[in-house]
């Protein structure tokens, strides 16, 4: 492994960065046409974001500003965002698919003055806006414009010639104020949603991702190719990146859409990945193999099940397999001689069989692939134990955007699939009962206290924010003494390992690592005279679904003829006209995005109760509705 770079700003470890890996490729993106990679070297990106810098300068950003970011994954992100860094600015990301209404918010929020857009698209929703934004400035275009663009309007491309004539003539304004920037100066305001559906500006300081980097225990290499697929401006993505630049590996810029061919044509061997892409691989991985004849089907199954034998076993005796309780010796003794016994029958197959047909299912990744940190999401069982079989580890972990995000993740010596790893080094978590909040597992002289129960998750460290940007009242809700109130439910288990049960909280986190408020979807339905009662559930789902109650007095105001709520529940007419009612409600004319839809609907037959289902504020209890309709959801999304 390469020794990484050190550094006690993130504006100091890009410009590192920049000198000490040279010519060595940084970034790579698609050509606009065929299938090759363009690259731009760490000297020439560092080069670049001088010159933009100087440009920004010269334009009147000072050190502190904000400077927003509105864009996709792409290399003008990453020159862009290391040219505000290189001011003393804060930059402030978001994806180009944001409405109108989010970007009216959190531009005037953040106090911004000076904004980058991606494209011709992302500048049309700005202009309808831009009359309610008194305080911004300044925009720049990162697209060569292909038609005439508003007056006033900036182009990336031109900046950097600018900044490159003036530090020409000997401007250097940026290394002084590189020099001038501490730790503890802000790097960046991330705006996530809250449980009101109202963003909220997560400030994270320089100190706070420097010490992501310096405690992250998933070493790379100079010569690593890192994938990159999520969102650029999510905290989980950007940490991942700024990781890969401290090794002076290369960045290879694809999309779900490009996927499949990238991987056979990058090889990649690291990347940051949510459980979607597995499930996808998977099914693809399982379709392949059911289109087998009969002998390559058995030979699957027994390179499968040796592998699963071996692996499991292996990790049995290196102690990482889940230990939610104490064992006796007389179990561990037990639990030793059928593990000794499963590696010894799976051995000799398993030694021929993960050489030949076990690697060519590696190759669906591009046979070079090392490993992956998986987040944004929990990672389904059965699909972390079948990359697992056939040589594919994914450490999955676990954090917030609160946390810089990072604050566990599996290592090599503490690989325990069903959890997030341990804590990261200077990383403390605590569990809090969730009926009388009592800490049910101390750190310090009393850490085997609570090992195996389940309870809130509290954090602290050196990534925690300080708090809410202008919210001191959120902060002081979320925050006790530096600890993290995370709304997230886990225990530690008897390997130190912490294990994530589900969420106190009402965000919803889909499989691809979307995030999702429930209250803005559920007061939409709620507008409907068609719709009584109703939760939006898809947690680790694909999709969203609800629970629907139907109201009856609005469907006999259509005419229906139905004289109660079971009867109308089964009436065969009433499915199709909720779905059609929520695919109309919940729609992008509506504002909503596309991961916000309703997949599947599930029909109550009896409404949510006072004092059971609904506080006394007529707040729904989700996780009780949930238990009491479990079965039911699951149904919902198996059909």
């Amino acid at each position: 492994m390469s020794k990484r770079l050190v550094a006690a700003t993130i504006a100091e470890l890009l410009l590192k960065a920049g000198e000490h890996w040279g010519d060595k490729p940084a970034f790579a993106t698609r050509a606009k046409q065929g299938n090759i990679f363009q690259t731009v070297s760490y000297q020439s990106w560092s080069r670049r974001a001088k010159n933009l810098a100087t440009a920004l300068i010269d334009l009147g950003v000072h050190a502190s500003d904000h400077v927003a970011l509105i864009s996709d994954n792409r290399f003008e992100w990453m020159l862009a965002s290391a040219a505000i860094q290189y001011c003393g600015a804060a930059d402030v990301p978001r994806a180009s698919d944001m409405t109108p209404a989010e970007m009216l918010y959190i531009l005037h929020h953040a106090d911004v003055q000076v904004l980058f857009v991606e494209n011709q698209a992302t500048l049309e929703k700005l202009e309808s806006i831009r009359v309610q934004l008194p305080l911004l400035k300044k925009v720049i275009l990162m697209d060569v414009a292909s038609r005439a663009s508003p007056e006033g309007i900036f182009f990336l491309h031109e900046l950097e010639d600018h900044g490159r004539q003036l530090r020409h003539e000997g401007d250097r304004r940026v290394e002084e104020r590189c020099v001038r920037i501490v730790p503890e100066n802000l790097s960046t305001i991330i705006y996530t949603s809250g449980t009101t559906g109202i963003p909220k500006g997560v400030p994270i300081t320089h100190a706070a991702l420097c010490s992501q980097i310096d405690n992250l225990t998933f070493s790379l290499s100079k010569e690593e190719r890192a994938l990159s697929i999520l969102p650029i401006w999510h905290s989980y993505e950007r940490i991942f990146e700024i990781l890969v630049i401290s090794y002076g590996a290369t960045l290879y810029y694809s999309s779900i859409r490009h996927l499949k061919n990238d991987l056979m044509i990058v090889k990649p061997t690291v990347m940051a990945s949510a459980p979607r892409l597995w499930e996808v691989l998977y099914e693809r991985m399982m379709a392949h193999v059911s289109n087998q004849d009969v002998m390559k089907r058995w030979l699957f199954s027994l390179a499968r099940g040796s592998a699963h034998w071996v692996r499991h076993a292996w990790r049995f005796f290196l102690g990482q397999e889940l230990k939610l309780t104490e064992r006796s010796w007389l179990e561990s003794l037990r639990l030793a001689l059928g593990h000794g016994l499963r590696l010894g029958l799976g051995f000799l197959p398993f030694l021929v069989l993960n050489k030949t047909l076990l690697a060519r299912l590696r190759m669906v990744v591009g046979g070079c692939f090392r490993a992956t940190i998986s987040g944004g999401g929990a990672l389904p069982p059965y699909i972390d134990s079948f990359f697992y079989d056939i040589g594919i580890q994914i450490f999955e972990g676990y954090g917030l955007t609160e946390s810089s995000p990072v604050l566990a993740v599996r290592t090599e010596d503490n690989f325990v699939l069903g959890t997030v790893g341990p804590p990261l080094p200077k990383t403390e978590i605590k569990i809090h009962d969730l009926v009388s909040g009592e800490i049910l597992y101390p750190n310090g002289n009393r850490a085997d206290l609570g090992r195996g129960l389940s309870g809130e998750i509290y954090a602290r460290g050196p990534q925690i924010m300080k708090g809410y940007h202008k919210d001191p009242h959120t902060s002081a809700l979320i925050l006790k003494e530096g600890w993290l109130k995370t709304g997230d439910i886990g225990m530690m288990t008897f390997n130190n390992c912490l294990k994530i049960i589900g969420r106190c909280k009402e965000t919803i986190v889909l499989k691809s690592g979307e995030n999702v408020e429930p209250l803005p979807i559920e007061s939409r339905l709620l507008e409907s005279p068609l719709i009584e009662q109703c939760m939006v559930v898809g947690q680790d789902q694909k999709h969203l679904g609800v629970l629907l109650l139907p109201s009856l007095h609005g469907f006999l105001k259509l005419g229906w003829s139905v004289t109660c709520l079971e009867e109308l529940v089964h009436y065969e007419a009433l499915r199709p006209v909720l779905h059609q009612e929520v695919q109309r409600l919940i729609s992008t004319a509506h504002g909503f995005k596309r991961f916000e839809r309703i997949g599947c609907v599930a029909l109550l037959s009896k409404p949510f109760q006072l004092g059971e289902e609904l506080t006394a504020t007529y707040k729904l209890k989700r996780h009780v509705i949930f238990q009491e309709y479990h079965d039911l959801i699951t149904q919902m999304y198996e059909t």
